[in-house]
């Protein structure tokens, strides 16, 4: 079963088109490809890691990690067109290897602070240098059984003074709080949001 093969052809069909792609690759660790779509109607761009989900996310304190079962999942990443965001390529990828490396499980609610920014950012917007993971709109994959299907995630970047929020607050009240100051989350130009 080769399954970033499907991974790629389940991207094709969800977007419906081919896309650019980069290849990033970490000391020790297999290739991650960035595939970028878009932008679509809405003037978005979505940069989707592949590369992930080839193996299971294997639990940090499980004795015997499961070559076939457990979760597996790629992160998406969606950002308006029109600013540079040079480095975004590397920091999904990175995102991307944090199981491989920190043996995490990626799923929704998790927080991932990558502890750098995660582009360079144009003067006067936000230093981003954290994921907020979430349910994105790509259905799971579906793989033959008994492999769990691979799940989407949706990355937002985040801010250092949004991270600290999510952990004070938690996910959902930084969604409300952003929500009623009317942030668009999706703005990689956006300044940096204070409670």
């Amino acid at each position: 079963m080769d399954v970033l093969a499907r991974v790629r052809a389940h991207l094709r069909a969800h977007f419906g088109q081919d896309p650019d792609q980069a290849s990033v690759t970490f000391l020790g660790l297999e290739p991650i490809a960035i595939q970028r779509f878009g932008p679509d109607p809405e003037n978005l761009l979505h940069y989707v890691s592949v590369g992930c989900s080839k193996y299971p996310m294997a639990d940090p304190g499980a004795a015997v990690a499961d070559s076939v079962r457990g979760p597996r999942a790629e992160v998406v990443v969606r950002l308006r067109a029109g600013v540079p965001t040079r480095g975004l390529a590397r920091a999904v990828a990175l995102l991307a290897a944090t199981p491989a490396v920190e043996g995490v499980v990626l799923r929704s609610g998790a927080l991932i602070d990558v502890g750098a920014a995660l582009w360079e950012s144009p003067p006067g917007s936000g230093v981003f240098s954290a994921f907020l993971l979430g349910p994105s709109d790509i259905g799971d994959l579906e793989l033959d059984p008994p492999a769990d299907p691979v799940v989407f995630l949706a990355a937002t970047p985040i801010t250092a003074n949004e991270a600290a929020w999510v952990r004070l607050k938690g996910a959902d009240a930084l969604a409300e709080a952003w929500a009623q100051d009317e942030v668009d989350p999706t703005d990689p130009a956006r300044p940096a949001w204070a409670p």
